[in-house]
């Protein structure tokens, strides 16, 4: 059995991930971390993980960025491989995920759907094709509560297809403010926020006379709570590094 750290464990993906894990037989959650202490699912909640005496296997972050400090601080002390889900980390906190991945084992994915990830791979492959002739752009729609914007998906689809054309676009979020013809170094990226929009997010090949469109509609968040169990499952006595989504489903 695996024993789990729920980080964000009161919040709504923490409830799906605890619903699911109460489901599974190889995994459990031992402890969770929220501000909110209340135990909903039978395992004690700690509001500072210096309190936290349960054995843990693994973490799971699905929290809040300000939240994200004294969890990873945690894991690098007791030297536990964590999953990091959260969306929205500054530049500083992104730098120390994989300053962390040095001396523990480090889980960082934009999005823990693995039908995300498997879009990401093929934009990349449409990249190859047709980015000399076609202008590319990516529109991502999420619900009316989701903080940051453009979504941490939006970002990672395209720093991989910028990372094709060998980091040589601009990624551009609003034009509205200049008026000039688009320029071919352009990747525009659009967030679209309104009701109770789970995620989808489409990336858009326009060229003359054609337009390819690749898309992902998430329909509820169970399936990023599955993919974070996923990851828990294969980090599980792994060694100290860098892991994300692709390099989990090219081993499983």
């Amino acid at each position: 059995m695996i024993n789990i750290l729920l980080s964000g464990c009161n919040g709504k993906m923490g409830k799906i991930i605890s619903t699911l894990a109460s489901e599974d037989g190889e995994i459990k959650i031992a402890a969770g971390y929220d501000i909110n202490t209340v135990s909903e699912f039978g395992y004690k909640v700690y509001d500072n993980p210096d309190n936290i005496s349960e054995e843990i296997d693994v973490i799971i972050d699905f929290s809040h960025p300000a939240a994200f400090d004294s969890v990873m601080e945690f894991a690098l002390r007791k030297e536990i491989p964590i999953i990091v889900c959260t969306t929205g980390l500054s530049k500083e906190q992104l730098d120390c995920v994989s300053e962390s991945a040095k001396k523990i084992p480090v889980f960082y994915s934009a999005n823990m759907s693995i039908g995300i990830n498997l879009i990401i791979q093929l934009a990349k492959t449409a990249t190859k094709l047709l980015a000399d002739k076609f202008d590319i752009e990516i529109i991502e729609k999420h619900h009316n509560q989701k903080i940051d914007a453009p979504s941490g998906t939006a970002l990672a689809i395209a720093d991989e297809i910028n990372a094709e054309l060998e980091n040589t676009m601009n990624f551009v979020y609003d034009r509205h403010s200049v008026r000039k013809k688009r320029d071919k170094k352009e990747i525009g990226i659009h967030a679209i926020r309104g009701g109770t929009i789970v995620g989808e997010h489409d990336v858009l090949f326009a060229g003359n006379d054609e337009i390819i469109t690749i898309s992902h509609s998430a329909r509820s968040k169970e399936v990023f709570a599955v993919g974070a169990i996923k990851a828990a499952k294969y980090m599980y006595g792994k060694p100290a590094g860098m892991y994300n989504m692709n390099k989990m489903i090219e081993e499983l």
